[in-house]
């Protein structure tokens, strides 16, 4: 297998391809196609202590992860990626292996529900973290959280559910001039239609359940980065602290999967475009949430840092929590669950499904209103799609 901090000329298609998966065609090599399942918990050794295949436990490494770690980190243009059992444990690897007791922390304030709840119940809690929540849409607001404690900042852009962007490339540079980390959860956007790394950001992190895998049946996370001490520290913490790497099963689903992550953001994107327009346009929507809109707040910053728009689209409707549920409810093609990312379109009520842990008045305030619906844009016929919100808001 090639070095992954061997950078390829190869377009993002191929690498989603190729990258990780070379057969092996040299003296007692199999030839596969596929990069096998591994599934063995421990290798045998040639020799003590120092085997020539370089496996000893699968909690160390295996070789089914480091196919899928080299594609990731090629897709990434990144020289190192880690993957975990699921993207809150890439999430919470990443702070344990950058912060320490008295560090600050100057977050987005729409960022993921399950990582604000770390932040908030944990890392305050037990590591005398203290952490900001800013509007990261405007930079300034953002340089002006800095502390002299500050240690890292942590972003979302697109952020779930409201779809808020933030600069990269400016917020790297607060971040640099102040000795800080800057990493950014990069799972809305996926690496085809953005690269942190190339941005300014230290660490890009991502849920491999959602776009990378694509197909509902998988739970991970992943790490990248382009620095080496960095990097080693993340694998430290992975493999010997927490031991919260991803199986050889699921990184083989993962590995299937990205194969077809261009096509399937294109489609992603083409639907939510057509979605977000009809939506736009329908007296019963209030307000949509879409960065390909030119009525988006973020919308000329995403035409800059972003290749694309992404496939989520969030709307609020003309009514409160009944009419919402009701609507949701009564779909047929979009189904009602929390996730997204899959090639299924799905539907949900952030304030009585992903939210409904966050109180009351911290869920208004951060936006997530009633009567706000969130749907991920699968790869269905566009139209099958609008047809169905159609039925559906006939019924308000």
């Amino acid at each position: 297998m090639e070095d992954p901090s061997e950078r390829s000329d190869h377009a993002f298609e191929t690498e989603a391809v190729h990258a990780g998966e070379e057969p092996d065609l040299g003296p007692g090599g199999t030839g596969d196609l596929v990069s096998p399942i591994h599934l063995s918990s421990t290798f045998a050794m040639d020799e003590a202590g120092d085997p020539s295949h370089g496996y000893k436990y699968s909690r160390l490494g295996n070789p089914t992860r480091e196919a899928l770690e080299h594609r990731v980190a090629a897709l990434s243009d990144a020289e190192h990626a880690m993957t975990f059992a699921s993207g809150m444990a890439a999430i919470a690897t990443t702070c344990l292996s950058v912060l320490g007791s008295g560090d600050h922390v100057v977050a987005f304030d729409g960022i993921y529900g399950g990582t604000k709840v770390f932040f908030d119940d944990y890392l305050t809690e037990h590591f005398d973290v203290t952490v900001d929540y800013v509007d990261a849409t405007d930079t300034d607001v953002v340089a002006d959280a800095v502390t002299p404690e500050t240690a890292l900042f942590w972003m979302e852009s697109p952020t779930n559910p409201l779809l808020k962007l933030c600069d990269i490339e400016a917020i790297g540079g607060i971040a640099d001039r102040h000795g800080a980390r800057l990493v950014v959860d990069n799972t809305f956007a996926t690496p085809y239609f953005q690269r942190p790394l190339a941005l300014g950001a230290d660490v890009s992190v991502y849920s491999t359940t959602k776009y990378l895998n694509g197909h509902t049946d998988s739970i991970g996370g992943a790490v990248v980065t382009n620095d080496d001490g960095l990097a080693e520290q993340v694998r430290f913490v992975q493999e010997y602290a927490l031991g919260a790497m991803l199986s050889p099963f699921d990184c083989y689903l993962v590995l299937r999967g990205s194969k077809t992550l261009p096509l399937r953001m294109r489609q992603h994107e083409a639907n939510a475009k057509r979605v977000a327009n009809y939506l736009s346009e329908h007296e019963k929507v209030t307000t949509v949430h879409y960065p390909g809109l030119d009525t988006h707040p973020g919308h000329d910053l995403a035409t800059r840092q972003m290749d694309g728009f992404g496939g989520v689209v969030s709307f609020e409707i003309d009514g409160g929590a009944a009419e919402a549920r009701a609507f949701v409810e009564s779909l047929d093609l979009f189904t009602l669950a929390v996730s997204l990312g899959s090639v299924e379109s799905l539907i949900e009520h952030p304030a009585s499904m992903s939210a409904s842990y966050v109180p009351e008045e911290e869920r208004l305030a951060s936006g997530i209103t009633d009567s706000l619906i969130r749907a991920p844009i699968g790869t269905e016929s566009a139209d099958d799609l609008i047809a169905d919100l159609e039925r559906g808001l006939g019924y308000l």
